[in-house]
């Protein structure tokens, strides 16, 4: 299957590389992943988008300021370490807001804090978020080294769910390339989610 271009790939830990301000590689990464599950927290918590867009910018400086003296150990994991921050972030700006307004409603700006506030659920739906974006980050990337048959083989039979006689017949190739195609893609994504997944 000479279409198939995955090279594997053995890399450093994101977290390790993120904490060199240099590499530049692992800031794109990171911002890839992470910058559209820091924009949906923001949103789902009521921000417009110029205000989510805010938040999101004034998380990554915060990391990019704090990253060096992150430690799992007292810190616990990057993603818990990084839901806390875009959370305190939020609930940063809705005491802002609710300061520079006199006509605010008072309880409905507590409410509001209470919903931000509550830890468990932040957390579950930064995971959630993150996850769905890993998987589209490491399908981009894998996306990337493999030729356009074999990763429309893998997406119209794995992620469309056609039959493997159908998208093989519709691509002209044998089904036993398709079964090839899927196998080896999954495999990658699942590497690259893999790897991402202990930060």
């Amino acid at each position: 299957m000479s279409g198939l271009k995955i090279q594997p790939t053995t890399r450093p830990s994101l977290l390790v590389r993120l904490k060199n301000a240099r590499d530049h590689e692992a800031w794109t990464d990171f911002h890839s992943v992470y910058e559209p599950v820091i924009y949906a927290m923001c949103r789902r918590r009521g921000f417009q988008d110029a205000d989510a867009r805010e938040i999101v910018q004034e998380v990554l400086i915060s990391v990019s300021r704090s990253i060096a003296l992150f430690q799992i150990d007292q810190d616990g994991t990057f993603r818990g370490w990084l839901g806390r921050i875009t959370r305190n972030a939020t609930i940063d700006r809705l005491r802002k807001s609710a300061s520079r307004r006199e006509t605010i409603d008072a309880v409905g700006v507590a409410n509001h804090l209470d919903l931000v506030a509550v830890d468990e659920a932040a957390s579950a739906e930064f995971d959630t978020d993150r996850r769905r974006q890993l998987f589209r980050w490491a399908a981009a990337e894998v996306r990337q080294r493999t030729g356009e048959t074999n990763w429309i083989a893998f997406w119209r039979s794995s992620i469309d769910g056609h039959p493997i006689a159908d998208v093989a017949k519709e691509l002209c190739i044998e089904e036993g390339a398709v079964y090839v195609a899927r196998c080896r893609i999954i495999k990658r994504i699942r590497e690259l989610v893999d790897d991402r997944s202990n930060e």
